[in-house]
């Protein structure tokens, strides 16, 4: 059964589908300017349904095989947010890295905090990962809270860690031990 979970009456966090791509296209055009200091540069295409129905397929994928869980933050039909578990390794390291954003007129609630306390627990107890791990800009103290509340502890500072906004930038780098 796909992943699912309520994090408040009007809000859902729940598995990708391959049907989103035009949810996903639509939110992130809705959110282009308030997304645009903590992403990527973004090539105009990014912001079709098209682009994102090309690409959707090989997340689907990645969720069925268990390399990943790629999640959307649903509203009454709408995508208001992702929460993304990329780069999961099992073995001696039982390890993944969480990625987020949420829609600029849902913040403020906590429902990122509880979206990532559930995908932590999911993380846990069905994928047996041991740690999840996470990196903000130094200068997005929002971003920083949310993993605070959602028990993540910082461990240390990454130079020149991804291209953000057209730029090398530094990053704060968080863990989450998800067993004692």
């Amino acid at each position: 059964m796909p992943f699912q979970t309520p994090l408040a009456a009007d809000v859902t966090l729940r598995e990708l589908s391959k049907d989103d791509a035009a949810a996903i296209a639509d939110a992130y055009l809705r959110n282009r300017e308030h997304l645009a200091p903590w992403d990527p540069a973004r090539p105009e295409e990014f912001y079709t349904e098209e682009w994102h129905k090309e690409r959707l397929w090989a997340q689907v994928v990645e969720n069925s095989t268990g390399r990943a869980l790629y999640t959307v933050l649903e509203s009454d039909g709408a995508i208001v947010g992702r929460l993304n578990l990329t780069d999961v390794v099992h073995g001696a390291f039982e390890n993944g890295h969480l990625g987020y954003w949420l829609d600029g007129q849902f913040t403020g609630r906590g429902l990122m905090t509880r979206a990532i306390e559930a995908l932590a627990n999911h993380a846990r107890d069905e994928v047996g990962l041991h740690r999840l791990q996470a990196a903000t800009l130094p200068h997005n103290e929002a971003s920083q809270a949310v993993l605070t509340r959602a028990g993540f502890e910082r461990i240390g500072f990454a130079p020149a860690y991804l291209k953000i906004a057209g730029k090398w930038q530094d990053h704060v780098m968080f863990q989450r031990i998800l067993h004692d």
